[in-house]
């Protein structure tokens, strides 16, 4: 999982035509549809934090979680007030001090877990450290979106700032998406510097993700397409699903961690 390093320099230049205002306002809407207007929430794989903040502006007080120092570098830069607590941890062994309300995971962050055991394991933790009753809400994106729309597929933007090349190649036998990233970014003397990484996400359909909800002891309250509160069809791109904490998983209990202060 070792990914975003170079790139998180750049990573908000060339993300800025992602709809973050209206992500941020439809997950709170999710959120307060659940009784959940205020308290802790932990974004998890927040990144540089746009969402992170977003949601922050909305009430809620918040923790971001994600394995990049370079992408929280640059979110500890924007944390001015000092008021969102940032972790470097992977999530597939994240550690908080206590419960959260709720926990959100969202930009296909859960698509890098490219082994289903670390998808149930990530699913337990998240369990075990939400409140009673608490609520986590993650997206993904479908088989269709990597099959019909990214897989062998190459993307590039010439911009002033800089160029961007992402190679996108779909094994439908393992289901992994390989992404070949690579950016030549202006650098003040004029020069371009460049960037290389690759980055492997797994398209899970479904049924495998419900399994994984259930192996960790969540219950399942909603499966919408990306922003609205339609059913997801054949075509959907992404999918953001809704789940609750019933019960915990079989050896794992809020209670260990206490309570957050």
């Amino acid at each position: 999982m070792d990914a975003y390093t170079g790139f998180a320099e750049v990573y908000d230049l060339f993300m800025d035509n992602i709809p973050y205002e209206e992500w941020a306002d439809y997950i709170a809407g999710i959120l307060q549809e659940h009784g959940i207007r205020d308290g802790l929430v932990l974004d998890l794989g927040c990144g540089t934090g746009k969402l992170t903040r977003l949601l922050q502006d909305r009430g809620y007080d918040m923790i971001g979680v994600d394995a990049s120092g370079e992408m929280l570098g640059f979110a500890m830069e924007k944390n001015r007030d000092g008021r969102i607590l940032y972790l470097q941890q992977d999530m597939r062994s994240f550690e908080l001090y206590g419960t959260v309300g709720a926990v959100v995971s969202i930009c296909d962050a859960v698509n890098y877990l490219t082994e289903y055991e670390d998808l149930v394991q990530v699913f337990t933790l998240v369990n075990n450290y939400l409140d009673p009753g608490g609520v986590f809400i993650f997206d993904m994106n479908t088989p269709y979106k990597y099959r019909e729309l990214l897989g062998e597929r190459t993307i590039a933007e010439n911009r002033e700032e800089g160029s961007f090349i992402w190679e996108n190649y779909f094994d439908e036998d393992t289901q992994i998406n390989e992404y070949d990233l690579t950016l030549f970014v202006a650098e003040p003397d004029g020069r371009y510097r460049k960037y290389e990484e690759t980055h492997f996400q797994r398209a899970y359909d479904m049924d495998m993700v419900k399994k994984a909800v259930r192996e960790a002891g969540l219950e399942l309250s909603a499966v919408y397409e990306a922003c609205s509160r339609k059913a997801p069809g054949t075509d959907s791109e992404r999918i953001y699903y809704v789940a609750r904490e019933v019960k915990k998983a079989p050896g794992m209990g809020a209670a260990d961690a206490g309570e957050l202060q």
